[in-house]
């Protein structure tokens, strides 16, 4: 899935008080577009979608950020990709590492130091 085209994701964000609801349920409505099974997601997609909610929000009370701009900044510097890409490794740590990770790879592409 690509964050390139989140514009609608990025609205959520802005306009709800729910987000990691409204995150969640935009991805999987999303994704089920797109697959063949339009009834259910399989149980690794639902993972992935509430860990990568949740990494978000974590990220975001680190970093003392709110939701938003967390989001955005991941997106801008790289760290969205790399959570969609490595996803699988980073749940199965602390969260805090996964965190970690994140604000490394943001800072290699420009981010904040």
């Amino acid at each position: 899935m690509s964050f390139e085209n989140s514009i609608s994701l990025e609205t959520l964000w802005f306009n709800s008080k729910k987000n990691c609801n409204f995150v969640h349920k935009y991805l999987k409505e999303k994704i089920m577009a797109t697959t063949e099974n339009k009834r259910e997601l399989d149980r690794e997609m639902q993972n992935k979608i509430l860990f990568m909610a949740f990494i978000i929000s974590q990220f975001a009370r680190a970093y003392k950020m709110n939701k938003p701009k967390a989001y955005l900044y991941l997106k801008q510097y790289g760290g969205l990709d790399y959570l969609n890409e490595c996803w699988w490794a980073l749940h199965t740590d602390n969260p805090f590492w996964a965190v970690r990770d994140m604000y490394e790879v943001c800072r290699n592409n420009g981010g904040l130091k």
